[in-house]
């Protein structure tokens, strides 16, 4: 069976970059409160787990709700469902056994909700303080919070539109080094408003392949002649026991460069491969190959490659893998141009993009 769909209509990109996420530290105020906020964090996270075990063996939705809002509450019991849902998800997509997940880190999750001034269980008060819901005797555990300074006048926004029940948020609180830290979960256009670089208004097309150790860029003109080829190597970060967290920002800080580049020489639309179709993960007999495959977070590369696009101004484009690589059509782009099969593939992905454009897709402007 492939791995892609038979359909070659692409997905709504809007359910890849409808939010984004801010992060700022936070300090519970008092001992009594960091107690209260590992243990819920200690039982937010048993309740994910069981769910995963629950959704695996095919347990009925209404029946795992009943069993996690016991529990919890109602919120994060909706919650943990929606983690264990996603956790389940992505280990069967990496070829895995939903029975084997494990979770590590201690976290707690919340829905956003406009009504309940923009979150039932976790809400900004200001930019400084943050209120958790102890669901256990219903009082509130206070967190100290500290966000970025250029953050400020978009939490202080946040917070007003959710007092006035304008505006829903997703919050995360993840226990990480030692250190705890608020995740919030907005609006993209929410957050461009503050971050937005640009509007490109080019005439060219870039198309992006991404990859473990590069990022190749191929820019065209409307008829399909290319116009400049630029690559991003990394390959250190494929190496055993790199850390995964300097690999991830290095992989972002060139694909940053990557866009800031097209954005000041006349490109208008970026074309990525719709890495949301595929289906599961194409392993190879490499066990190399394969720890590289394991360690790239593709899809997530793709999300942030979309925000920062956005924050451009750039049209955005998602076009059906197939075919871009190992094929007659890359095959011939290899030897007509003189590229290498990652750049071919970029050429090929930045064609489609004509293609794309023409038809009255749907497009993230």
């Amino acid at each position: 069976m492939s791995q892609y769909p038979t359909s070659r209509h692409d997905v709504d990109i809007s359910t890849l970059v409808s939010h984004v996420t801010i992060r700022g530290k936070a300090t519970p105020v008092s001992p009594d409160d960091y107690m209260k906020l590992v243990r819920l964090a200690h039982d937010f996270k048993k309740a994910a787990l069981y769910a995963t075990r629950m959704i695996a063996r095919g347990e009925c939705t209404n029946i795992i709700l009943r069993e996690l809002r016991r529990m919890l509450n109602k919120a994060y019991g909706d919650s943990a469902y929606k983690v264990a849902k996603t956790a389940v998800k992505g280990c069967k997509f990496n070829g895995g056994n939903p029975y084997h997940i494990k979770v590590r880190k201690l976290f707690i999750v919340s829905e956003g909700e406009a009504s309940r001034h923009g979150n039932r269980n976790i809400r900004l008060e200001s930019t400084s303080t943050a209120k958790v819901k102890y669901p256990y005797d219903g009082s509130w555990i206070v967190l100290k919070t500290r966000f970025g300074e250029k953050y400020l006048p978009l939490v202080e926004e946040i917070v007003e539109l959710a007092r006035r029940k304008r505006l829903s948020y997703g919050a995360r609180i993840v226990f990480r080094n030692g250190r705890i830290y608020l995740h919030i979960s907005i609006p993209i256009k929410l957050y461009l408003k503050y971050f937005s670089k640009g509007r490109a208004n080019g005439e060219l097309i870039a198309g992006l392949d991404l990859n473990s150790d590069r990022i190749n860029m191929v820019v065209i003109d409307r008829y399909g002649r290319i116009r400049d080829v630029k690559t991003e190597w990394f390959p250190e970060i494929t190496s055993h026991g790199y850390p995964r967290g300097k690999a991830r920002a290095k992989r972002l800080e060139a694909l940053s460069r990557l866009l800031r580049y097209a954005y000041h020489h006349n490109v208008g639309i970026v074309v990525f491969e719709n890495l949301l179709v595929i289906k599961r993960r194409r392993y190879t007999g490499s066990r190399t190959a394969n720890r590289k495959i394991t360690r790239f977070a593709k899809r997530e590369l793709l999300r942030h490659g979309t925000i920062m696009a956005m924050k451009y101004g750039f049209k955005i484009l998602l076009t059906n893998p197939r075919g871009t690589t190992h094929s007659k059509e890359h095959n011939k782009a290899v030897r007509k141009h003189g590229l290498d099969r990652h750049t071919a593939s970029a050429y090929l992905i930045a064609l489609r993009g004509i293609e794309r454009s023409k038809k009255t897709q749907k497009v993230i402007i």
